[in-house]
């Protein structure tokens, strides 16, 4: 046998060897879905671990399938994120060009956990430049996902986005449910973005509804706002319209418009819109207010509001002359830190000309109390005190006048909760 023969044999051999070795590997998708979640923890700065039996296909469009997904910087102690089931299908182009090109068909994604403290710090040491966006022809799919705060959560999050790709207008239909202390917020909404990515417009439509043990508030909302994704997630210029309803229990609700407008910031601590520009039209018992101020959502709810009540609901028991034929706007200033569901006590001062009152009160009881009207107590479920120059008490005129009023269940000394 000639060298020459001799040495196409033993390359013949070596790739014969060496295509056997690749049909095993190729046959064990333990082996390639370990190497392909290697690359792509590599190239994010992440380590990426899938511990469930994985599926793949070569044949027609390339598919691949892992399970018990998780995700973390090296030596983090919590994941980024998990998920129970993570598919991808992508063109052979894609797999050819070997990281160059980031397009794909399709990506879903089963009972993703993300944890929105662990993704901030991993986002902020990512550079701009690595950013890229990828093309999903067929969009992305999200069922039973989670995004998870440090004292609340959004649970049951389920998204359909039909197309991504980088430059081009992005809409999703989006369904979760946001809980935080005593309050649950569930959500179906709509959303559009110019483009994916920081800078882009924001547009959302749909259904929200607060809800506690006690009450409920359904609205319908549109939103407008330019996202940043810098230090958690920031929608400047965030404008919110919303039509609502109140609704305690089987008593008739209470309708009115509600707007927002300030940059509203979702970290993993809390939801803030601040500073806070607030117009609240309602009609009844629901009072017409404009004020400023600021809110913080997160196991707590904070707010802090300055403003003018445009007059006295005439749903309201009526107030004694010359406060009730007064037609000057009543200036006040709210505090509230406490239960997530306003269940908590409210601190007011409200004034009319000369006269200002000073106090605390649970809102709801006030209001339970104020829709009662004539048929209820003369005097609010508050603890305060009024002071006037003047008043007229079933006609008897009253000059230097200054009410104490004192609810047991609210102590005049206990801080705003």
């Amino acid at each position: 046998m000639t060298r020459r023969r001799k040495i196409a044999l033993s390359v013949i051999a070596a790739l014969i060897l060496i295509a056997a070795l690749l049909l095993r590997w190729l046959s064990r998708p333990e082996f390639v879905n370990a190497a392909i979640l290697g690359q792509a923890g590599k190239a994010l700065g992440l380590e990426i671990t899938a511990t469930g039996i994985g599926e793949y296909r070569l044949r027609g469009t390339p598919q691949l399938i892992v399970r018990n997904v998780t995700a973390r910087e090296p030596d983090a102690k919590t994941p980024l994120l998990t998920a129970e089931r993570i598919f991808i299908s992508v063109p052979w182009s894609t797999l050819r060009a070997r990281g160059s090109d980031l397009t794909a068909h399709r990506l879903e994604l089963d009972a993703p956990v993300l944890d929105l403290a662990a993704f901030q710090r991993w986002q902020a040491k990512r550079p701009p430049s690595e950013t890229r966006i990828p093309t999903l022809s067929r969009g992305i799919g999200i069922a039973r996902g989670q995004i998870v705060g440090s004292d609340w959560k959004i649970e049951a999050v389920n998204a359909d986005l039909p197309s991504l790709a980088p430059g081009q207008p992005l809409r999703m239909h989006v369904r979760g449910r946001y809980l935080g202390g005593n309050l649950r917020v569930p959500a179906d909404v709509y959303a559009s973005l110019t483009q994916p990515g920081s800078g882009a417009g924001v547009g959302v439509v749909g259904e929200i509804t607060l809800e506690s043990a006690q009450w409920r508030m359904p609205s319908q909302i549109r939103l407008s706002a330019k996202l940043r994704s810098e230090q958690g997630l920031r929608l400047h210029n965030a404008v919110l319209g919303a039509q609502s309803r109140y609704v305690a229990g089987g008593n008739a609700s209470l309708p009115f418009a509600l707007g927002l407008a300030g940059p509203l910031v979702l970290s993993d601590q809390a939801m803030t819109l601040q500073p806070a520009g607030v117009s609240l039209r309602g009609k009844d018992a629901m009072p017409t207010v404009d004020a400023a101020g600021g809110f913080s959502l997160g196991d707590k709810l904070h707010i802090d509001l300055d403003g003018n009540l445009a007059g006295w609901p005439s749903a309201w028991p009526a107030l004694p002359p010359p406060l009730g034929q007064s037609g000057s706007p009543l200036p006040f200033a709210l505090d509230y830190s406490g239960a997530s569901d306003l269940s908590g006590i409210v601190a007011l001062q409200l004034r009319r000309d000369q006269t200002v009152f000073d106090g605390r009160f649970r809102l709801f009881e006030v209001m339970d109390w104020s829709e009662a009207g004539a048929k209820g107590s003369p005097l609010p479920p508050l603890t305060g005190t009024l002071k006037a120059p003047r008043l007229e008490v079933s006609g008897a005129v009253l000059e230097g006048v200054e009410l104490q009023m004192e609810d047991p269940e609210i102590p005049a000394a206990q801080a705003s909760e």
